[in-house]
């Protein structure tokens, strides 16, 4: 007996994603955007001459240090939330948050470092990309920061947990994005410089 094949026509089912997350990743593609023109100009600049030589500041070796811990800290944090180990979590999450705030302290000492080497915001152009791409991007961590304490909190009211991920993924994506733009620029400044 001849068994007889049937095609059934399968509904497809939509790509979803949560809405926030959605206008999260918008948003951290906005900001490459932002980045990647000011880099640009800054290349563009530097080529036409009258370009101010001077060291990066040490301590940006140190705050980079700082944001790799931090974000080591919180993906700690995001796989504690998975397994359920809120005390974990906490610990993972104060200790993100904690090193965010040195990277910014950290990003203040920087700017004085500069001053102290008589680079200024105005004047020479190499001071001026400087000043913006640390001050942009210590805007966007102070965001990141922020996000992150209302997670802490939001830990402490028994709201992230394995069941409830969707605020933790969108901080860890997003203080990734930041760590990694951080590097970024860093590196850009190093052999750009």
């Amino acid at each position: 007996m001849e068994k007889e094949l049937k095609y059934v026509d399968m509904e497809e089912q939509p790509i979803s994603m949560h809405p926030k997350k959605f206008a999260m990743w918008l948003f951290m593609v906005t900001v490459v955007m932002i980045f990647a023109a000011l880099t640009s100009a800054y290349i563009v600049r530097q080529a036409e001459g009258n370009w101010l030589d001077y060291e990066l500041p040490e301590i940006f070796w140190f705050t980079t240090g700082l944001v790799v811990i931090s974000s080591v800290c919180l993906h700690w944090a995001y796989l504690s939330a998975k397994k359920d180990n809120l005390a974990q979590l906490r610990i993972g999450m104060a200790a993100a948050v904690v090193f965010g705030i040195a990277f910014l302290v950290g990003q203040w000492y920087s700017w004085v470092a500069l001053v102290d080497r008589e680079v200024f915001f105005v004047g020479n152009p190499a001071g001026s990309f400087l000043y913006v791409f640390t001050g942009l991007h210590a805007a966007h961590l102070i965001s990141g920061v922020i996000f992150l304490i209302i997670v802490l909190i939001s830990t402490f009211r028994y709201k992230v947990h394995s069941q409830s991920m969707n605020t933790m993924e969108m901080a860890t994506s997003y203080w990734h994005f930041l760590g990694g733009l951080w590097i970024y620029l860093f590196m850009f400044l190093l052999l750009n410089h």
